[in-house]
């Protein structure tokens, strides 16, 4: 067994001793699931220690061929693109154990959705197949429904439906794209992938662009792009803390994963549908931030501010630049990061305090220094202060967008202003003012909360101050993207 093999695999053999695991040892299934989720991110973490970021091709291949007709293959392959996002993702499931103490109904099932729904999302960055990816990609919706609509909020079962509807509503459209695809001779050289990316070629202009249009409402819906964002804020809210660090963190970067893949495989499309993509990108950041100015619930906050910063990733993908892409890579990690320390934080103070109204709460600095310490530096950080990861990715983003739209990226501008916005209003409400009665005794976070929640921390203000390590990780396979989409477009 390959070590993408032994990566992907093993929350499914954790997942598969849960099942035999007594119901009522909760200790003991929180021990598991903790144990396999860790070695799951040790095995990524050997895998980026052994990773050459100098070669762009991709690495540790494993093929073993599936249906010989079609083409499709059991592939697996990891590049600059997919790194970043699989430790992120090993590293948010994780965290999002730690602090899933909260969860004390159901145990054993929650945990093992946790690891099937890690099993998904790794197998969309690993598989180096369409028909695989489609599989996985599929895959992810079985344990968000039941995550949802288990152990979410009061309206969990509206949210864990409209989620699943959304998605699998675009998932037609991305696989109509992939069928059409596929009616043109492919050369099996390799996976499916390889050989679409080389039928690609050879479509006519008008059938790229109505293929490219199919996945981008497949994607868009993942991201999400305006205006496929309505199941984003009912989820958030009402999906328990742990898993809005993964729908947050990992789910919505499948999406853009995805839409950078197919961007490449067909830059003609994208630059032809390039006005669309910067307009939806540019009007996502600026409703995205006004809705979530407007909120008073902390939760529905974050959720649409991430349609705001997944809306500067659409922007750095639809720049065709390298500039641009580089920042939607970063923005990807950054947003990661960041939103999962907002909603895991957020969940912490819910647990405590029974309330998200921000206007219920003043002065929790005299009452959790070690709480307002922590969510002071990711709000500052998720309005892209300098210092931060965010500021890197949004910086990039920018120089993409100016190379090509000049004074278009006024409104980027714009969008910063109003995340500053929010972002210090919230610190303003939360830890100044006289401290209210109903808040005086509030416990501050537990020591496995601040390792929880310190580890996100730092990752984002460790990667603003050293940057070079994650662009680094990408630079070649971002390179080697641009020269495709250059050749295909010049």
């Amino acid at each position: 067994m390959g070590i993408l093999s032994l990566l992907l695999w093993t929350p499914v053999c954790g997942a598969l001793i849960l099942l035999i695991t007594p119901g009522q040892q909760t200790f003991i299934i929180r021990s598991i699931a903790n144990l396999f989720t860790t070695a799951t991110l040790f095995i990524c973490g050997w895998l980026l220690l052994s990773y050459d970021q100098n070669n762009a091709d991709l690495q540790f291949n494993e093929y073993f061929p599936l249906n010989p007709k079609l083409g499709s293959a059991y592939a697996l392959g990891v590049d600059g693109l997919s790194m970043p996002l699989l430790l992120l993702a090993t590293l948010l499931c994780s965290v999002s154990l730690l602090v899933s103490n909260t969860i004390t109904t159901g145990v054993k099932g929650y945990h093992i959705c946790i690891l099937i729904l890690e099993f998904g999302m790794l197998g969309v960055f690993l598989a180096q197949d369409w028909a695989l990816f489609y599989i996985f990609w599929e895959a992810t919706l079985i344990p968000l429904f039941f995550l949802i609509g288990r152990w979410g909020g009061k309206r969990r079962h509206a949210a864990s439906l409209n989620f699943v509807l959304y998605t699998m509503g675009g998932s037609v459209f991305m696989l109509i794209s992939l069928l059409a695809i596929s009616q043109y001779d492919l050369e099996h050289a390799g996976s499916l992938m390889s050989s679409m990316h080389q039928a690609a070629e050879d479509m006519p202009r008008y059938e790229q662009i109505l293929v490219l249009l199919g996945f981008m409402l497949g994607f868009g819906v993942k991201m999400p792009i305006f205006p496929l964002h309505g199941w984003l804020p009912l989820a958030h809210v009402e999906a328990p803390s742990p898993v809005s660090i993964l729908l947050s963190g990992i789910l919505l970067k499948m999406g853009a994963y995805g839409l950078l893949r197919v961007v490449v495989m067909l830059p003609e499309a994208a630059q032809i549908l390039q006005p669309l993509l910067i307009s939806l990108a540019l009007f996502s950041m600026l409703y995205g931030g006004l809705l979530a100015w407007r909120q008073t619930d902390l939760k529905a906050m974050v959720a649409y501010s991430s349609i705001s910063h997944m809306g500067i990733v659409l922007l750095g993908i639809a720049t065709l630049n390298e500039a641009g892409i580089t920042g939607a890579v970063l923005q990807m990690t950054a947003h990661g990061l960041i939103a999962a320390a907002l909603f895991m934080l957020v969940g912490l103070l819910y647990g405590r305090s029974h309330t998200r109204n921000v206007l219920d709460y003043s002065s929790l600095i005299q009452t959790m220094p070690r709480f307002a310490l922590l969510m002071s530096f990711t709000l500052f950080a998720s309005m892209g202060l300098p210092g931060s990861l965010g500021f890197i990715a949004e910086l990039h983003a920018l120089i993409g967008g100016f190379q090509l739209w000049g004074a278009l990226m006024v409104f980027f501008s714009l969008s910063m202003l109003i995340s500053a916005a929010y972002a210090i209003r919230t610190i303003s409400i939360l830890f100044t003012g006289p401290t209210k009665p109903q808040m005086q005794f509030l416990p501050d976070l537990k020591p496995i909360e601040c390792i929880a929640a310190g580890i996100l921390v730092t990752g984002f203000m460790a990667l603003g101050f050293m940057p070079n390590s994650l662009i680094d990780l990408s630079t070649a396979t971002i390179a080697e993207m641009n020269d495709l989409i250059r050749l295909r477009v010049l």
